[in-house]
């Protein structure tokens, strides 16, 4: 199991931002088009598209971690599912902190308008400051851990 758990690191994103269910996040996704060219011929762009919406669900861990993003188009719910740490999630920045008191918010999905709105959690400055020192820490330790490793 351990030689497992080492195998995945290399793999495992350092960059990401400290997200929580109920926060509104933008995910800045890869994706593959198959164009046609001409006669025939067809060409794979690559292009970036953007999925913001209410992170419902977060599940499992290390390098198999997903989380769950919520959004409201044309009336309808949908939802999409995000490997962490895969290579086609290309960044996710969080919009707003959500003040939620449970793990999963599947009752979103039940409702409609206004309905399906997460108050906003509002930090002062110096909780923001010690979270901010807390990821820098986080950073500084990360680095460390690799350099010590080579």
């Amino acid at each position: 199991m351990r030689r497992l758990d080492d195998l995945e690191q290399g793999y495992m994103k350092n960059d990401l931002p400290d997200f929580r269910i109920g926060d509104t996040v933008d995910v800045s996704v890869s994706i593959v088009e198959t164009v046609e060219v001409g006669r025939g011929k067809t060409e794979e762009k690559e292009r970036i598209q953007i999925f913001n919406g209410t992170v419902i669900r977060r599940k499992g861990s290390g390098n198999r971690e997903t989380f769950t993003v919520r959004r409201i188009v044309a009336g309808e719910g949908v939802e999409r599912t995000f490997p962490l740490h895969s290579p086609k999630v290309r960044g996710i920045e969080v919009k707003r902190m959500g003040r939620v008191r449970r793990a999963k918010l599947y009752y979103l999905r039940d409702r409609t308008g206004k309905a399906t709105r997460v108050k906003e959690k509002i930090w002062d400055k110096t909780r923001m400051a010690y979270e901010k020192e807390k990821k820098a820490a986080r950073a500084r330790a990360a680095a460390a851990e690799t350099s010590s490793e080579e």
